[in-house]
């Protein structure tokens, strides 16, 4: 996989490394849930980048819940929704901390859950 090329020689490829493809980069490995254990990997470069202002927090925040989902623990930001089959409504997968959520999803610049999973519906 390509994506794996490019970690192993740069690291996570940050906006001063690449610009806005660094976004790009980041869902490719969003979209790796195959590979979980690659998704960690990322996430750790990605934090480094981010110390540095030199990645996103929103899409750490997408990461971080995606890989959290895909190892059937709780998320920490809501990003991840699930659709009931049977009304169409979206929800979040389960949340570590539903109280502290918005404020968490401030932190890293998302809007409150309540206006995300309201755009989904």
């Amino acid at each position: 996989m390509k994506a794996k090329a490019i970690i192993k020689k740069y690291g996570y490829p940050g906006y001063d490394l690449v610009g806005s493809s660094s976004d790009s980069f980041w869902a490719i490995v969003q979209h790796c849930d195959d590979d979980v254990p690659f998704q960690e990997r990322v996430l750790a470069l990605m934090k480094q980048q981010i110390a540095k202002n030199n990645a996103s927090k929103e899409k750490y925040a997408y990461l971080t819940d995606r890989i959290l989902v895909n190892k059937n623990q709780k998320q920490i930001y809501g990003t991840q929704l699930s659709r009931d089959s049977k009304t169409g409504k979206y929800s979040p997968f389960p949340l570590k901390d539903p109280q502290l959520v918005d404020k968490l999803r401030q932190e890293v610049g998302l809007e409150p859950l309540a206006t995300y999973v309201k755009n989904f519906q």
